[in-house]
């Protein structure tokens, strides 16, 4: 009897550990879900806004650095994905490319051999980054005499017709990972978000 006791207890102490096991991973799952879905939502925004003054370069630079997003926004998807995943986000704190987020699991241990750990929760944190592939060189205005208008231009006769527009030059300078890209300003189109911006769990090499 005292041999089938021990067994059993020893069965009841695997099940308890391997209980919280579970509940810790689920946890940190929700966990590394919640960061990158931060800052995906970020990328996500800063194609966005990149996308809103494409026609003016010199507004360019911010997005290209991955600056200008709203934190509101990105730990509201965090909060989302951690729910999606048994969790709820209890911190989201924003790093200066990316945000760690704090979690905490919805189950709980349930039955336990040790007293008053029935209700107890798992937490786990992840912190995830933003890393810009682009890099931007506005191009140096044109310094070509010939380009500029001259000073005392002669009269001339009233044209039959009108002067064609000269048509607008793309605007180049933007490398993203070694390739350099051109923008059409009558058709301005950027690349992917995934093309511009790379994202991933701190501590993740891939």
């Amino acid at each position: 009897m005292a041999v089938v006791a021990g067994l059993l207890f020893l069965a009841f102490v695997y099940f308890a550990v391997g209980q919280a096991a579970v509940l810790r991973n689920g946890a940190q799952t929700a966990a590394d879900a919640a960061a990158l879905g931060a800052v995906e939502e970020a990328r996500s925004q800063l194609r966005e806004g990149w996308l809103e003054v494409l026609d003016d370069p010199t507004q360019w630079q911010r997005f290209v650095r991955g600056e200008d997003y709203t934190v509101g926004r990105a730990c509201a998807r965090a909060a989302v994905l951690a729910s999606l995943n048994d969790a709820e986000s209890e911190d989201c704190v924003p790093l200066e490319f990316g945000f760690t987020v704090t979690v905490r699991s919805e189950g709980t241990v349930g039955e336990s051999i040790v007293p008053g750990t029935e209700e107890e929760q798992a937490t786990a944190t992840a912190s995830a980054v933003i890393e810009p592939l682009c890099r931007f060189d506005p191009p140096e205005p044109s310094s070509d005499p010939s380009t500029e208008p001259p000073s005392d231009p002669e009269p001339t006769s009233t044209p039959s017709e009108e002067p064609e527009e000269a048509e607008p030059e793309p605007i180049s300078g933007l490398v993203c990972e070694g390739t350099p890209l051109e923008i059409d300003p009558e058709d301005p189109v950027l690349p992917d978000a995934d093309d511009l911006f790379h994202v991933r769990l701190t501590g993740d090499d891939e």
